[in-house]
């Protein structure tokens, strides 16, 4: 059977409850909700008002990790100040899962990261967890959806610099000597998210992405590029490889001419790697329907 995959035009508060109804999966126990904080300076992440209605539905929780990189989110108090500052702090309650450490949690057949992926040790204290996503481009993964929030976004620190040296290094100021293998990069993420699958199990799992404000640079980007595409809408399903997928064709399919420099960013980076790693680790499929609501 084809997974489904929900769609929706309308991006409100209002809808983003009627999908993750529409998913007809409840998130049971204390619910992690993992976003991406933003980096500061930037300005396309989720907006804390757009999510809030959700989040709270989920009695959630605000999930992320600390970065690899020199921003101002690799350390917890100014991550801390910039989940404060980007108004998430107001809306739910939050955690940065490996502010108190990491842990590491069992991959299997994968290529490149010696069976191990390296997580936010909060992620323990969770029973099930919505991926709720920012689609959009990525300086380096080609494509920022599901499974990079999921893979990347809940990757400690050390995770980070893990995934990104493909299974080399796990010291986050030597792991940019190591990004010569894009594949490999993009292969490495999949397994990431086929170790938090296999951690939390898909049956506790949802996943929720938003197509709006569509720059070709991820929100981890403090001076993104504007977006030239208009905003696509919510798309919504419990296989993470038809969602990205999805989002991708849309992009790919779409009309709208301000579509060509995300697709260049997407080609370049051949970002639909980690789409097919995921498939055959075993996420999902590539073969999916879509229905509207």
């Amino acid at each position: 059977m084809k997974s489904k995959v929900y769609f929706t035009k309308e991006i409100t508060s209002e809808s983003l409850i009627k999908i993750y109804n529409a998913l007809n999966r409840e998130l049971k126990g204390k619910v992690a909700v993992k976003i991406s904080t933003g980096e500061p300076g930037g300005h396309n992440f989720l907006n804390p008002k757009l999510i809030a209605p959700l989040v709270n539905k989920l009695n959630g929780t605000i999930v992320e990790c600390l970065t690899a990189y020199g921003g101002k989110r690799s350390n917890p108090k100014e991550h801390w100040q910039a989940i404060r500052d980007h108004g998430f702090y107001d809306i739910a309650p939050c955690m940065i899962m490996d502010e108190f450490g990491d842990m590491e949690i069992s991959v299997e057949n994968g290529k490149h990261l010696q069976g191990k992926n390296i997580v936010g040790k909060g992620l323990s204290e969770f029973d099930s967890m919505l991926m709720l996503s920012h689609f959009k481009g990525h300086q380096m993964g080609g494509f920022g959806g599901a499974l990079k929030n999921m893979s990347i976004g809940v990757a400690s620190a050390r995770g980070k610099a893990w995934i990104h040296s493909v299974g080399r290094t796990d010291s986050p100021a030597k792991c940019w000597n190591y990004i010569e293998d894009q594949d490999g990069f993009l292969e490495s993420m999949a397994e990431a998210c086929r170790g938090v699958v296999s951690f939390m199990k898909p049956e506790n799992m949802a996943y929720v992405s938003v197509a709006n404000n569509l720059s070709i640079d991820c929100d981890c980007n403090p001076n993104p590029k504007k977006p030239e595409m208009a905003d696509i809408g919510i798309f919504a399903s419990l296989d993470p490889v038809a969602l990205d997928k999805c989002c991708y064709d849309t992009i790919i399919n779409s009309t709208d001419p301000g579509k060509a420099s995300l697709i260049n960013r997407m080609e370049k980076q051949h970002a639909i790697v980690t789409v097919l790693e995921a498939e055959r680790l075993g996420l999902g499929s590539t073969d999916y329907e879509v229905i509207n609501i």
